[in-house]
């Protein structure tokens, strides 16, 4: 790897980038999970593949050497179906999946059938009982592998609510008093380069309704209630233009990562950033000078 860094899967790395891989694959389980470190330094490249085309060796061995290796090679050996990974996987997080998904549905019975359809998924098992990729082949180590295995159950739950009432918005569901706990919760990872720009792009286009909206709900903890008094329309039409805004966001901000050359699926992982570890002011990306005259303009009608 002279110049950038190798494509996924490169049999080639530089000198610099194996010795680091051999360092870090010397801090892991490997060997007592049968993954080797050619099988390490195999998803160690896989991962750099993923970073900007144009980040130095420097950039890349500084990012490969906070990866949490450790966990990482957990969440890779247990996708390989290694027993002993799953033994430790299940000391160290069966207790505190069955605790989140308890805090996100806030009852007993439907926690406990998330935290075992996200198993079923972690296992690579669908609900018809095939075979299929695990999940944990998702989990990159940028974050804590409990970071990140309580972003899968909360968007499973939000998924899998979406498909039981498609017709009922999550949002109107939360304004009612129903609030999953762990809705929130993200992994503790380091965001793509790509993605504040992205984000800044996506949030630049919008109008400057769709702005207020957004900075309202989302950063002044308006109830949609309270923003379709200032707007004069009903509450069920804001639920439904909050709905219709965030999930344009989103197609916009992972279609310029497509753009910007990431894989669908790279783009994807992206969005799973918390947005606290982002160096964007989202605050000021929505409230600029053109909102508030807009704002105003609604109050005094």
């Amino acid at each position: 790897m002279s110049t950038g860094h190798q494509p996924a899967g490169s049999p080639d790395p530089s000198g610099a980038i194996a010795r680091l891989a051999r360092e870090l694959y010397d801090q892991t389980e490997g060997p007592a999970f049968a993954y080797s470190f050619e099988d390490f330094q195999s998803t160690l490249l896989e991962i750099a593949g993923k970073q900007p085309p144009h980040a130095s060796e420097a950039e890349i061995l500084d990012f490969l050497s906070k990866l949490k290796v450790e966990e990482l090679v957990l969440a890779r050996a247990c996708a390989r179906g290694n027993e002993k990974a799953w033994e430790v996987f299940l000391t160290r997080f069966r207790a505190k999946i069955y605790e989140v998904a308890l805090a996100i549905t806030r009852n007993d019975a439907t926690g406990r059938e998330l935290a075992d359809s996200v198993y079923a998924e972690l296992y690579g098992v669908s609900a018809q009982g095939k075979e299929r990729t695990s999940k944990l082949l998702y989990y990159s180590g940028r974050g804590s592998l409990e970071g990140w295995l309580r972003t899968v159950l909360a968007q499973d739950f939000v998924d899998n609510y979406r498909r039981a009432k498609p017709n009922v918005s999550l949002e109107e569901e939360q304004e009612r008093g129903f609030k999953p706990a762990a809705l929130t919760a993200a992994p503790e990872a380091s965001p793509d380069s790509r993605l504040v720009p992205a984000i800044d792009n996506a949030l630049a286009e919008l109008a400057p309704e769709d702005r207020f909206l957004l900075s309202a709900y989302f950063l002044d903890g308006r109830t949609l209630a309270e923003i379709a008094r200032v707007l004069k329309v009903h509450e069920s039409t804001i639920s439904r233009k909050l709905d219709r805004t965030t999930a344009e966001l989103r197609k916009s901000i992972l279609r310029t990562l497509v753009e910007a050359g990431m894989s669908k699926r790279q783009a994807e992982e992206a969005l799973e950033a918390d947005v606290r570890d982002l160096a964007v002011d989202l605050r000021a990306s929505l409230q600029e000078s053109n909102v508030k005259p807009f704002l105003w303009e609604r109050e005094e009608r």
